[in-house]
C-alpha cells in the first residue's frame, strides 16, 4: 500500500504540471502525452503489481480473480468512472503438478528426461504414464500418408516456425495448426499421444504451451509442447535411423465451467456518451511464467492511457471505455460475452483497440474496417508519427474484439516491434524482466493519442 501512495503521490505531481488539455489540437496532445508518460513510465509500475501480486491468472484460478480486483483499482486511481465487473463463465483447466517426458532405451531404462510442458486443455496419462514408440511427422498429410504405421505410436509434430517469414506473426500461422489439431489429428491415426515442436523462434529449450482442441468422436490423447533443443535432438536421433521410446507422464484436467467476468471502467463522454471507443487486451495469461508481454503488457497499457487522458485534463466527447478480457487464451469467453451483454443494447460502439501483440516499442496501427475507414486513419499518421508511431495498415485488430468488430465496429490493433514475441509467448521466459518501461509506457501513449482522435473527431 505504501508504494501505491508513493506511486499515486508521484503520478498527481507530474500532472499537476498540466493544463487541462480539452479540445487542443492533436500535435499539442501527443506533447501533453509525452510528457505525463515518460515522467513517470507508470505502466511499467502497474505490470509489475498485476504480475506479482495476481500470479498465474488462467481463467478460473484464483489469480485471474485477483487479477480483476487489482485492474478495477488501478482503474479508480487512473481517474475512470463506472469501474465494475461483467459477469461470464469460463472454462477451467489445471495444469496440475506432473509433466514428465523421458527418453528410455531398448529396455525400459531412463536415459534422460525432455523439456515439455502441457498443451492447453490436454488430458492428462495414466499414472504409470503412456510408453511408446515415437514417430515423426512434419505435416498432417505427411501424417495420414503414415495410414496405419502411426498406430500405438506417440506423433511428433516438428514442423518449425519459417524463419525466413519478415512477420514472425506469418511464421507463427504457419506453424500453430499443429498445437492446436494435432492431439486430434494423432488419435485419428491411431496414435496414443502427440508431442509438438514449441512455437517459438527462441532456440532455448524452454516449452511454449498454448490452446489444443479435441472432437467428440475421437479419443482424446495428451499432448505436450516440447524445447526446441530438445525436438531438434529427437529428430537427430530419428534421421540416424533409431526409434526412441518415451514415457509421458501427465495428471492435468478440466474442470466444470467457473464464474469470472470482464473489468470495465471509463472516462465518460460529455457530448455524445452513448458513443463508446473500447481498449483494452486480456488479463488471462497461461500459467508459465507471468503473462507480462502477453497480455499484462495490453491490460496495464489500456489503463494507462486513459489515465494519461484524465491527467492532462482531457474531458472527452465520446466515452473512452477500458475492459480487461477474460479468457482469451483458451475460449474468448470474455470478448463473446461483452459482445452480447444486454447491457451493449443502448449503446454505439464507435470503435475499439486492443494491446495483444507484447509491450514492444509500438510502431502504429493495423485497422479491421472498410477501406474509407482505413483512409480515414491515415489522415491522422503525421499525428502519430510525432510519436514515431505514424504506421498505419489494413490487418487484424484483435481476439477479444472481434465479436464487435464482426457486427460492424472499426477494430484497431497495436502495432509493435515484432521480432522478439514469439520468444516470451505461453512460456516461462514471459516475466516482467523481458519488458523494457520506457517501451511498454510508449506503447500507451500512442494508443492515448489514437482514443483522443477517435473521441474528439469520430470516424
Amino acid at each position: 500500500m505504501r508504494k501505491r501512495a508513493l506511486r499515486v503521490a508521484l503520478v498527481l505531481c507530474v500532472g499537476c504540471m498540466c493544463t487541462a488539455y480539452a479540445g487542443i489540437p492533436p500535435d499539442s496532445a501527443a506533447r501533453a502525452l509525452l510528457r505525463a508518460g515518460f515522467g513517470t513510465n507508470n505502466a511499467f509500475s502497474l505490470l509489475k503489481e498485476l504480475t506479482e501480486q495476481a500470479g498465474h491468472r488462467l481463467s478460473g484460478s484464483a489469480g485471474s480473480l485477483k487479477a480483476l480486483d487489482l485492474t478495477q483499482q488501478m482503474m479508480r486511481e487512473a481517474g475512470l468512472t463506472h469501474v465494475r465487473v461483467e459477469s461470464v463463465m469460463v472454462p477451467h483447466w489445471d495444469r496440475g503438478t506432473t509433466e514428465e517426458a523421458v527418453l528410455l532405451d531398448a529396455s525400459g531404462r531412463r536415459i534422460r528426461p525432455l523439456a515439455v510442458c502441457a498443451l492447453g486443455g490436454s488430458v492428462g496419462t495414466p499414472v504409470e504414464g503412456i510408453t511408446a514408440d515415437v514417430v515423426e511427422v512434419h505435416s498432417f498429410d505427411q501424417l495420414h500418408a503414415l495410414g496405419r504405421a502411426a498406430a500405438g505410436k506417440i506423433v511428433f509434430f516438428n514442423r518449425p516456425m519459417d524463419p525466413t517469414q519478415l512477420d514472425p506473426f506469418n511464421a507463427y500461422g504457419g506453424a500453430v495448426d499443429q498445437r492446436g489439431r494435432g492431439a486430434v489429428e494423432a488419435a485419428r491415426a491411431g496414435g496414443v499421444a502427440a508431442i509438438v515442436r514449441s512455437m517459438t523462434s527462441a532456440h532455448d529449450n524452454v516449452p511454449h504451451t498454448g490452446a489444443m482442441a479435441y472432437v467428440d468422436t475421437l479419443r482424446k490423447v495428451p499432448a505436450v509442447a516440447i524445447g526446441i533443443q530438445d525436438a531438434d535432438r529427437l529428430s537427430a536421433v530419428i534421421a540416424q535411423g533409431t526409434t526412441p521410446r518415451i514415457r509421458i507422464r501427465l495428471d492435468c484436467r478440466t474442470f466444470p465451467d467457473a464464474p469470472s467476468g470482464n473489468a470495465l471502467g471509463e472516462l465518460a463522454g460529455t457530448e455524445f456518451p452513448d458513443q463508446i471507443i473500447v481498449v483494452g487486451g486480456h488479463i488471462d495469461a497461461w500459467d508459465k511464467g507471468s503473462g507480462a508481454h502477453d497480455d499484462g503488457a495490453g491490460c496495464v497499457q489500456a489503463i494507462e492511457a486513459l489515465r494519461l487522458l484524465h491527467e492532462i485534463g482531457v474531458q472527452p466527447r465520446r466515452t473512452i471505455r477500458a475492459v480487461m478480457f477474460m479468457n482469451e487464451e483458451n475460449g474468448g469467453r470474455g470478448g463473446q460475452g461483452y459482445a452480447a451483454s444486454s447491457h451493449r443494447l443502448t449503446e454505439k460502439p464507435i470503435a475499439a483497440l486492443e494491446s495483444d501483440r507484447g509491450g514492444f516499442a509500438p510502431r502504429g496501427f493495423s485497422v479491421q474496417a472498410d477501406s474509407a475507414t482505413v483512409a480515414r486513419v491515415r489522415q491522422w499518421q503525421s499525428f502519430l508519427a510525432l510519436l514515431d508511431a505514424g504506421k498505419v495498415e489494413a490487418g487484424h485488430g484483435g481476439v477479444d474484439i472481434t465479436p464487435i468488430v464482426d457486427k460492424g465496429t472499426p477494430g484497431f490493433g497495436l502495432l509493435v516491434d515484432r521480432q522478439r514475441y514469439f520468444d516470451y509467448h505461453h512460456s516461462e521466459n514471459d516475466t516482467l524482466d523481458k519488458v523494457h518501461p520506457r517501451e511498454l509506457e510508449h506503447g500507451a501513449i500512442v494508443m492515448a493519442l489514437l482514443l483522443y482522435l477517435l473521441s474528439e473527431q469520430g470516424l
